[in-house]
């Protein structure tokens, strides 16, 4: 007995070590997996196995020669005009600013005169949803995380079966780890349309033994109709994004529809995320053609650009973006987000803007989804209000609205929480906005949501009971691989 639990520490002991040296991570991630790997023999080393490893960033992601070259020369005329500062020259500095960091760090070229609505209620959302499926003409691309078989599940798949009926192309992505309960069957009579549908990157049976990457999953909820229309944000595809689910109670998101050029970027999103996981499958890929990139002209006000991250990258664009924004906010920040674990960096930036007067305020659920996540988003939660940063408990249903707004200019809205696991571990998706108009909407929503909060003081989490207290400091430790 005693030779064999020394096998199973000499292991464990090897498994710390490849977590240490052989990857390369974040030292709060190292830490993490250590405590996990030492105090959880044999069932840690597994655990680490399967959701612990890294994916490789080389060639995860390809794009064709074509799209490369639409992107790359729409990117390289916007910095030879940000060298000259032609580059949208009636912008603030702040926004300028951070216009330049998306250009250089993810080829994100600014888009003007886009068309935006927002939607913070699941009807709104769903009942324009449906409508643009049904008024499509040659193109419907969707990708969600969830994409449930429940009711509102197949109202959508059946308006996207009548649309392949029709001819119109339709292709749907979802994360499988996001859509328990749903496979392949749930869209056969969409493919013997001839629409497609398939799990992201490493979903199937067959992946999850060769190649398990149980971590890493597609968080983006995007849709592209006729490379015209968008929708963009915290929504996704099941009846509790409609309230319609006791545990969760009302649900509040926000999420974009969006029309003009924007679309290009959302669709190459889209096509590199189709095409990827089309090489561990076998569907069709999806080739480059100019129908799925039209030129047009939007007639709106609103300045844009599509961002976006995941572990295929060590950029951390949506994060830097965050960061940037915290940083050089002026007079006002509001954050909304579900999960609130933020690495140390962008903990420091929240602190530094509020003791330097800007008004941070940043709202959270007050029902838990997930227990140890939200035991440990209590307490980073206690850990800003001790620093200044005010904090709110949203008391009216489940809030899942990941937005940041700030100086009535500059606005964030997409599916990347404040959290670790957005800024490592999941394929993310934003749209970072430049629009006073929109800025001011999101801002009256916000204001709107606080009369259903209550603010968190110090006072509040010193009266939690001690056990409360263990479980936050214990999700703390392992927050960085929650």
């Amino acid at each position: 007995m005693g030779i064999i639990i020394g096998v199973i520490w000499i292991i464990n002991l090897l498994a710390a070590i490849i977590t240490v040296f052989h990857e390369k991570r974040d030292i709060s991630t190292t830490w993490a997996w250590l405590l996990v790997l030492l105090l959880i023999p044999i069932f840690g080393f597994l655990l680490y196995l399967f959701v612990g490893r890294k994916i490789s960033h080389d060639k995860i992601f390809t794009i064709q020669k074509e799209q490369e070259k639409v992107i790359n020369s729409l990117t390289r005329r916007q910095k030879e005009m940000w060298q000259k500062r032609d580059l949208d020259k009636n912008s603030t500095q702040q926004e300028r600013e951070l216009e330049h960091l998306f250009l250089e760090s993810e080829g994100a070229f600014l888009t003007t005169n886009n068309q935006t609505q927002l939607f913070d209620d699941g009807k709104m959302f769903f009942d324009s949803l449906l409508k643009d499926i049904q008024h499509a003409q040659h193109s419907i691309h969707i990708e969600f995380y969830t994409f449930y078989a429940d009711q509102i599940g197949h109202k959508v798949l059946h308006a996207l079966e009548d649309a392949a009926e029709r001819g119109v192309e339709v292709r749907v992505l979802y994360d499988m780890w996001g859509s328990v309960g749903t496979n392949y069957k749930f869209f056969k009579r969409l493919e013997e349309l001839g629409g497609e549908a398939q799990g992201f990157i490493s979903s199937s049976e067959k992946q999850l033994i060769t190649t398990p990457r149980l971590n890493y999953h597609d968080h983006r909820k995007l849709v592209i109709i006729d490379g015209k229309v968008g929708y963009i944000g915290g929504f996704n595809i099941g009846d509790q994004y409609l309230g319609r689910i006791e545990k969760y109670g009302y649900w509040r998101d926000t999420h974009m529809r969006v029309y003009g050029m924007v679309t290009i970027q959302m669709q190459a999103r889209f096509m590199m995320d189709w095409n990827t996981t089309c090489r561990r499958t076998t569907k069709r890929r999806f080739e480059f053609e100019k129908k799925y990139f039209p030129v047009f002209e939007g007639n709106g006000n609103t300045k844009m650009q599509i961002v976006s991250s995941g572990p295929d990258s060590e950029r951390h664009s949506i994060r830097r973006g965050y960061q940037k924004i915290i940083s050089t906010a002026q007079q006002y920040l509001y954050i909304q987000t579900p999960y609130l674990i933020p690495d140390d960096s962008v903990i420091e930036s929240l602190i530094i803007a509020a003791l330097s007067g800007v008004d941070v305020r940043i709202m959270i659920p007050s029902k838990p989804d997930h227990p140890f996540v939200y035991r440990a988003t209590e307490y980073y939660a206690k850990y800003l209000v001790n620093n200044g940063v005010k904090v709110y408990r949203y008391d009216n249903g489940f809030l899942h609205a990941k937005t940041m707004i700030t100086d009535d200019t500059i606005a964030s809205v997409g599916s990347a929480n404040l959290d670790f696991r957005s800024f490592e571990l999941n394929f993310e998706c934003n749209a970072f906005c430049y629009d006073t108009a929109l800025t001011r909407q999101l801002r009256t929503i916000y204001e709107k949501d606080l009369k259903h909060c209550t603010e968190l003081t110090p006072e509040y989490f010193e009266k939690q009971s001690w056990w409360r207290k263990f479980k936050q400091y214990f999700s703390r430790l392992l927050s960085p691989i929650l």
